[in-house]
């Protein structure tokens, strides 16, 4: 039974009382900064904060049991608040839980059909652009804590007495988590920074705004609730576009930060679990009044430097906020913000790619172009769109450079001139390929070897016949040496007439299309390009 539990925790080293503690305390300190970033979040979609605060219990719960990466932490996010600003404001809260539901069932077929392995087509600086940017959006999130009213961002600023208190504290709880782990490590930093800063303002009469200025965190069980809208077909054309997209998002984002902790802890987490449980938690909370949430890396850095790298910190974040809304409420309210603002500003802090500094001045500059544009779209848009500019573009780029590589080493050879060409055959190098070769030479023989080049898709295919069907017309012999068999079976009835296939035996690679054809007699059967 205990190493059944053990297993089930993802714990890579002994469980020791002194682990189990760590876990907690990792988890009640992401459960303390989880409230005001819930009712935020929850403020910013329009809805009631207990909407907010009821999403970070039942995501953070179940992506903790189930998720692919034990230490990860997901609740209410931002990326998500702001789609759903639109939905909520036109239909209604009710359309939203039915969307969250929506949502919840797209991820999970998700998950069944494994789409999340395609996180790995995310190149590395579109990566650090991912983080980058972030790290800018959680900034520049905490700075509506230095307004008269941080709910409201139109508000004015805070000036005199009261800024110089907000910053004092915030400095005062940066600098204990920079200290206090040089001398101990048993209490996570943050923690104990969050409750010295409170005692201070609570016993110290100081006037600085807490968690209960922006609004009540108290409430009681979440309840089953079937969303309030007409079961017709113009309800589902209304919440389609936004499940997907709230689906899209939550994915892409929970699944980079899953693959951010796997660099932080090591070891490999299961993209399709994730997915799974995404899924299976975004269901769950659209039936209980929530609206919907996705993984958090900012509460997942706090969670992962505390100490809490097992499942175990990530179901007593979800237990503590369910005690928090349910019993103490008015403790946590007299949390002062700055307190929190000074715990994500360490987070900003820890999550930025600082190194990325350095190595762009050594990267390509196509490389650091990208890191540049996805950290740019990510703080100006959101980060689904940012990732998915950053592979565009990366495409595009790869897609480039493969077409400047196409060449081709040109000798004669017993009276025939060769073309023995290098590099990928593919719609991106056609016209280089192309401009090789000259149709008006004085040879009547010309051999094509395609021993160290590769043909990737069809318009490779097509570029063949065409160049083909130019040495047919002007008289002359063409001879295809080294093609794969699949690409000669892809190669249309009149271009085979056209060309001679080398009788080679080749190795088998496979690269374009497997189709079965019949060749002519004699035609070798082996494949290479």
């Amino acid at each position: 039974m205990l190493e059944k539990f053990i297993q089930f925790t993802g714990a890579t080293e002994p469980l020791t009382i002194g682990k189990i503690k760590t876990e907690i305390l990792s988890g009640l300190t992401v459960a303390l900064a989880l409230v005001p970033e819930a009712v935020a979040f929850a403020i910013v979609a329009t809805v009631d904060p207990l909407v907010g605060l009821y999403a970070a219990f039942i995501v953070g719960l179940i992506t903790a049991i189930f998720g692919g990466r034990p230490g990860m932490i997901s609740g209410a996010t931002g990326a998500l608040a702001v789609v759903m600003v639109s939905l909520v404001v036109g239909y209604g809260v009710e359309y939203l839980f039915a969307t969250v539901v929506l949502m919840g069932i797209f991820q999970l077929l998700a998950g069944v059909f494994h789409l999340g392995k395609f996180i790995r087509m995310v190149p590395h600086p579109v990566m650090l652009g991912f983080v980058n940017g972030l790290a800018i959006v959680i900034f520049l999130a905490q700075l509506n804590q230095f307004k008269v009213n941080p709910s409201d961002s139109g508000s004015a600023w805070l000036s005199g007495n009261a800024l110089y208190i907000m910053l004092g504290l915030v400095g005062l709880t940066m600098l204990i988590m920079v200290v206090l782990p040089k001398f101990t490590k048993a209490i996570p930093a943050p923690l104990v920074a969050i409750l010295v800063v409170s005692l201070l303002v609570v016993f110290g009469g100081i006037n600085a705004s807490t968690v209960g200025d922006v609004a009540s965190v108290a409430g009681g069980l979440p309840q089953f609730h079937l969303p309030m809208v007409p079961f017709t077909f113009e309800t589902l054309i209304i919440i389609l576009p936004y499940a997907f997209i709230l689906s899209a998002i939550g994915l892409i984002e929970s699944l980079l930060t899953l693959n951010l902790v796997n660099d932080m802890l090591g070891g490999r987490g299961g993209a399709s679990k994730e997915c799974v449980a995404q899924g299976a938690s975004n269901l769950v909370t659209g039936l209980f009044g929530g609206m919907g949430g996705c993984a958090m890396i900012g509460q997942s850095m706090i969670n992962v430097k505390s100490g809490g790298t097992t499942r175990i910190s990530g179901i007593a974040a979800a237990m503590f906020l369910l005690i928090i809304i349910l019993f103490a409420s008015g403790l946590i309210e007299q949390i002062p913000l700055a307190a929190l603002v000074g715990v994500m500003f360490m987070v900003v802090i820890g999550t930025f790619a600082w190194n990325s500094l350095k190595t762009i001045r050594t990267m390509k500059l196509s490389d650091a172009m990208v890191l540049v544009l996805v950290t740019f779209v990510t703080v100006w848009q959101d980060l689904a769109i940012a990732v998915v500019v950053g592979v565009i573009v990366s495409a595009l780029v790869f897609a480039w450079e493969a077409a400047k590589r196409m060449g081709a080493k040109v000798h004669s050879e017993d009276g025939s001139l060769v073309y023995k060409l290098k590099g990928v055959l593919f719609f991106g190098s056609v016209e280089s390929f192309n401009e090789l070769f000259n149709i008006e030479d004085v040879h009547d023989d010309v051999v094509i070897d395609f021993i160290d080049s590769r043909v990737r898709d069809h318009s490779g295919i097509e570029a063949i016949e065409a160049l083909a069907a130019k040495y047919h017309l002007a008289g002359k012999t063409l001879h295809l040496r080294h093609l794969s068999s699949d690409c000669r079976n892809l190669l249309n009835k009149s271009a085979r007439q056209m060309v001679e296939v080398s009788k080679v035996e080749d190795p088998n690679y496979k690269v374009a299309a497997d189709y079965k054809g019949h060749f002519p007699d004699g035609v070798s059967q082996g494949s290479a390009h």
